[in-house]
């Protein structure tokens, strides 16, 4: 799981976000995260996993995310830089809160359910996935889809620790393998966010000198 987001590259051409199978890509994907956002929450509250109600509430950004970057998707670049930075404001706030969940659920959670969190975490990882290989083509482009790769790439890395919270929960029957999972994807959504903000701000500078 990789925390490091920093891209020197910068594309400020709108050519790529323009094209047609990019656009069909994001409502792909922003169909499975909003159908995954409904399991995971279930499962999550169902199964008393911290790590899963966290998973859940990534994949409802994202889906917000993709629905973002098709409204600015043809814009000009400063306002995809702005919806970049937004999207990287959700990111670290996603990260936070999971934070604080975390630090609820160890003071006042049970163990939570591990065969639930291991069946909804492959089943998840078998979408975001399917995501992932989707947008890899749009890996290196602005940081609005910068920031689409890397929620995507960042999600199914977190589906393979859940999976492995779930087999520290069955093997230990307690709950800290699935907090310390919550608390790794906390700080990886606070630092990826932080680097699509550097990036975007870059792109802002650079439209403005470019005017």
């Amino acid at each position: 799981m990789s925390a490091h987001c920093h891209h020197d590259h910068t594309d400020t051409s709108p050519s790529a976000s323009a094209d047609p199978r990019y656009r069909r890509v994001l409502w792909a994907a922003l169909v499975v995260n909003a159908v995954m956002f409904g399991v995971e929450l279930s499962a999550g509250f169902a199964a008393g996993s911290v790590s899963l109600l966290a998973d859940a509430i990534d994949f409802l950004g994202d889906a917000a995310n993709y629905g973002v970057s098709l409204l600015v998707l043809t814009m000009a670049v400063a306002w995809r830089a702005r919806a970049a930075m937004l999207k990287s404001a959700s990111m670290v706030l996603f990260g936070l809160f999971v934070a604080a969940r975390a630090v609820w659920a160890l003071a006042y959670g049970a163990p939570p359910q591990a065969a639930t969190m291991g069946t909804v975490g492959m089943l998840a990882l078998v979408a975001n996935v399917g995501v992932a290989v989707m947008l890899y083509a749009w890996r290196d482009g602005d940081a609005n889809m910068r920031s689409v790769w890397l929620c995507t790439r960042n999600d199914a890395l977190g589906n393979l620790a859940v999976m492995v919270a779930a087999l520290g929960v069955f093997g230990t029957g307690r709950a800290w393998p699935d907090l310390a999972v919550a608390g790794v994807m906390s700080v990886l959504a606070i630092t990826a966010g932080a680097s699509v903000m550097r990036q975007a701000r870059r792109e802002l500078a650079w439209d403005g000198h470019g005017r």
